[in-house]
């Protein structure tokens, strides 16, 4: 039933322990490994990034400061400037809190 689990027996509904963040309405983003993302948070860069248009790519270990998070699109839901790429969304699964 979504983001609720029934019981079988008795029809009781309730939320997966640990997630009550998200049951009260607040869209919580987490990161690759599993660390609450918050605006203002600096994640690291986990994995290399294809970059269109660049023939360089975004290597792992890359420090972003300052992110924001915001409402996703295609999947991207943070909003951040990456030193010599600009202004860019990346996918919460690719960042790591740090």
């Amino acid at each position: 039933m979504g983001a609720l689990l029934v019981c079988p027996e008795c029809a009781h509904e309730f939320s997966v322990p640990g997630e009550q963040d998200e049951a009260e309405g607040d869209r919580v983003v987490r990161d690759s490994v599993g660390n609450i993302l918050v605006d203002g948070d600096n994640v690291t860069i986990v994995k290399d990034l294809k970059v269109k248009g660049s023939p360089t790519s975004i290597k792992v270990g890359t420090k972003v400061r300052n992110i924001r998070i915001i409402d996703p699109v295609d999947g991207h839901d943070i909003d951040a400037k990456v030193d010599g790429f600009g202004s860019m969304m990346l996918k919460s699964s690719v960042v790591k809190k740090s």
